[in-house]
């Protein structure tokens, strides 16, 4: 797996969002909920787009989104940011000709 493979989940993820979400909640996260909502006046919806922001900035911050990545995929998520692989970039993957016959540097 790759940067393709990891492009191709994330754009299905993202369509299939466009459904509507359905959770069930427990006691204890309605209790959550309801006491964020109370205190920070502002309603589910907006509570839930917070609580995704801070989970991924706290993923991205404690390196779990590139440990899961990697094992997923075999990249981080600067190589994803970037679309090449630290390989790429550096020119590791890149094969040049060999001439077997260049004898320029042989004294």
């Amino acid at each position: 797996m790759g940067l393709d493979d990891l492009d191709d989940a994330v754009e299905a993820a993202y369509g299939d969002l466009d459904e509507p979400l359905s959770v069930e909640l427990d006691r204890e996260t309605k209790h959550e909920l309801a006491m964020l909502i109370a205190a920070l006046d502002v309603d589910a919806d907006e509570l839930l787009a917070r609580a995704v922001h801070m989970l991924y900035q706290t993923t991205v911050d404690t390196a779990k989104l590139d440990f899961h990545l990697r094992n997923e995929y075999g990249v981080t998520y600067d190589e994803y940011l970037s679309g090449m692989t630290y390989d790429e970039m550096t020119g590791g993957q890149v094969e040049f000709p060999q001439n077997e016959d260049d004898r320029r540097y042989q004294f």
